[in-house]
This record gives structure tokens, sequence and C-alpha cells, in this order.
């Protein structure tokens, strides 16, 4: 969005006049996350997920990409490579690490990101564009882990693969050339780990590209807030520099020492130990599941567990993937007039009731595929669509929200003469 009042990029310095003329990279910076940037004065640290996300990325990539120099994407010598890594390679065991532990790291921060915009109702207008862009963006992400979960070539990367990609099988007619085309094969062997490989490297460009487009989108309208109220005048807003640098530097910092954590005493606390047993084909483990950030999708396809109309195994797979594309829809189906769930009293009981929902489905994809955990599956569910296809919309509807603040100003204030009368306005004598 274009402030009046925002400070303009004025280069003093004869480099930085010549580079602002020929390629203007630090206008466009200064203009993005500089002084030139102004954003609502009342954000609180719930806002600091999207520079984490940000940084999440950026690890996942250097790291990465050290990585795949030492790496065989050969179903023959895959695993002994990444034991290779670990014991051979200079810091590889720490590259390693930090990029396990940073793919979860990257989805509690997302998950975080996630449920913040729920509650705040960050996809309603005019930031419909940002809110589906980064569905996308997690879609993506979501592709990612899986197909780097599957190259280190252990027994539940290779069972994990053959479960997954054996959904695509349930689709109608295409479901198996789509299966076979997927493996390059009839099952998960040398074909299928080279295309993961290419892929898994491949996609997290495709990510950057789009959390380019998802700032750019942002921009456009402008940073939503806790109060849900719009910029009104100068005084609601303050420079992204050095205000907000400073509380996203701070926030980084506790993140990085909660990360460290994991990576130097804790690295293998949210893997499988499976893992570190070769692929075998020939033999499968008691309990295959999925990393830890799939699971609640994993417990809504295992909700799925008798034939009506469709098979089964198709409508686990059809239930998969609408619980991620139903987040499209939000913009449409919450049409509350009000955004923030501070001033949505009834909104706010249902939200934290999904949340303890999503606590229950990430428990159940854990869990062993017996009773009573399949029965709780789809209880939980039920609930989980419910929630946002009918609860939702209803809720919008019928809630009475609490009086809004006039502006941001007076959010934090108390008082806004100068948004109520004008940015020129004198105060009273």
């Amino acid at each position: 969005m274009s402030f009046p009042w925002a400070k303009q990029y004025e280069p003093t310095n004869p480099v930085m006049k010549f580079l602002d003329e020929k390629l203007p990279l630090p206008r466009l910076v200064f203009n993005a996350v500089g002084a030139g940037y102004p954003v609502p004065r009342n954000l609180s640290y719930m806002w600091n997920f999207g520079v984490l996300a940000g940084f999440c990325l950026v690890l996942q990539i250097v790291t990465g990409v050290v990585l795949a120099m030492h790496y065989a994407a050969n179903d023959a010598v895959a695993f002994n490579s990444v034991e290779h890594i670990m014991r051979d390679v200079n810091w590889g065991w720490l590259m390693r690490y930090a990029h396990a532990n940073g793919a979860s790291f990257f989805f509690v921060v997302i998950y975080l990101h996630l449920f913040r915009g729920f509650f705040y109702s960050s996809y309603k207008a005019p930031r419909e564009m940002v809110w589906l862009i980064g569905v996308v963006i997690f879609l993506l992400m979501m592709a990612t882990g899986f197909m780097g979960y599957v190259l280190p070539w252990g027994q539940m990367s290779f069972w994990g693969a053959k479960v997954i990609t054996g959904l695509f099988g349930a689709i109608p007619v295409v479901g198996e050339p789509l299966q076979i085309w997927l493996l390059g094969g009839y099952a998960p062997d040398n074909a299928a780990l080279n295309r993961f490989f290419s892929l898994h490297f491949l996609l997290p460009f495709v990510i950057a590209g789009c959390v380019i487009l998802h700032i750019w989108a942002l921009h456009i309208p402008g940073s939503s807030n806790p109060t849900g109220v719009e910029v009104k005048s100068e005084s609601d807003t303050l420079p992204f520099h050095p205000y907000y640098t400073a509380k996203d530097g701070f926030g980084l910092g506790v993140a990085l020492i909660i990360y460290m954590a994991f990576v130097f005493f804790m690295p293998n606390a949210l893997g499988h130990p499976d893992n570190y047993i070769p692929a075998n084909p020939l033999s499968t483990p008691a309990h295959i599941v999925p990393e830890w950030y799939f699971w609640p999708f994993y417990a809504i396809l295992r909700a799925f567990t008798f034939d009506f109309i469709l098979p089964a195994k198709l409508w686990g797979v059809l239930a998969m993937f609408s619980a991620i594309l139903v987040w499209f829809f939000l913009p449409w189906l919450d049409k509350s007039p009000v955004r923030s769930g501070h001033y949505r009293p009834l909104f706010r009981k249902f939200f934290w009731l999904l949340v303890v929902d999503m606590l229950i489905l990430f428990w159940l994809g854990g869990a062993a595929a017996e009773e009573p955990y399949v029965m709780f599956s789809q209880i939980a569910t039920a609930y989980y669509f419910l929630h946002f296809l009918v609860i939702l919309p209803i809720i919008s509807s019928i809630e009475r929200p609490e009086p809004l603040p006039f502006s941001i100003t007076e959010a934090v204030l108390g008082e806004d003469d100068k948004a109520v009368l004008g940015d020129n306005a004198k105060p009273a004598a």
C-alpha cells in the first residue's frame, strides 16, 4: 500500500545514486522491509512468524544444497551416502541435523502462522490473494517434505513412499497409471528415488518464488493487525525499520535457541528410529507413520474404513486433500465484517475448539491404526469439516461482534483525536 507519509528513499552516496538509477535494489529493500514501509503500530509477536518462515526457507535451501553435494540418489548407495555425510564429511552431521530439524521447525512456524491467520481472519478482503498464495506455499511444503523424507532410504522412507504413492491408485481410471508414472515403475526403487531427489531439490526454489509473490501481494493492501481495523492515518503506523526489525530479531533469537536445543541435544527426537534401518522391501514395519507434520491429514485419511458409493480408500484420499483445499474458500465461507477474533466472542470459542480438534488429529495420526483411535479419528475428522463448512458460515451470519475501536491508535492509546479530526488537528486546550 502506498502511504503518503511513508519515508522516501534518497541516496546521498554517489555509488548508491548510480545504483538507484540503474538497478534500484536498495530502493526495493527500503520500501519492502525498511523505513519506507509503514506498518500498523500494534503488531504483536504473533506477526513474527512470517520472518521466521523466511529464515527457515533460507536455512533449508542452504543446508540442502550442501547435503546435495554429498548425497547419492541411487537406491543401492543412498542410505550409505547419508551415513557417509554423518561420519566422514566435515560438519556433515551438523548439516544433516540442521536440515532434518529445520524441516520440523519450518512446519511449526507455518502451523502457528496459519492458525494466527485463522484467528485474525487474515484471509478476508482485501488480503484474499495473500491468503491463497500462502495456502499454495503450504501445499508445496507438504510435497517437498514428503519427498525429502524418502531420500535417506531407510525403512520408514521406503514404506512411507509406498503407502503415500499407493493412495493415487485409489483414483478411478487414471489412478494406477498416475501411480506408475510417479514411481517410474510398480514399486519405489531407483527411478522413484531419482524423481523425488530432483523434485525435492527444485521445489524449495519454487516456494521461494511463491514467497516473493506472497510478500508482493501483502504490500498492496498492507499488513493486517490484531484489531482488524485498517490504517486511517499516520498515527496508526510505524516504519518497519527499526521498530519491527528489532522485534523480529528478538523473536528470531528466541526461536533459534529452541531450534539449536533440538539440533545439538536431541537431534533425533522428531524422527523415527526405523529410518536408521536400510530400506527392505521384504520387511514391513509394524507401524508405518509419516513425519509428525503430516499426522493430522494422515489421521483424516485413515478415518474412512467402509465403502459408501465410493471405496473407503478413495474417500480417505479425497478427505485428506480436501482438508487443505477447504482453506482456499475461507474468504467466502466467513462472511463476518469483523476480522479479529478478539471482537468475535462466539467465533473465539469455536476457534479454540478447532485448535483442540487439530491437536487431537496430530495425536491420532501418530497412533496405531486400531480402535479406539480409528473411532476418535472419525469424530475429529467430522468436526474438522463441520467447523469450516457449517459452523463458520453460521457464526458469521448470526454473531453479534463487540464494538471495534475507531482506529489502531485508539486501540493502543485509548484516544485518537488525530484520526477523528485529521492529521493536522490540534489537541484541545
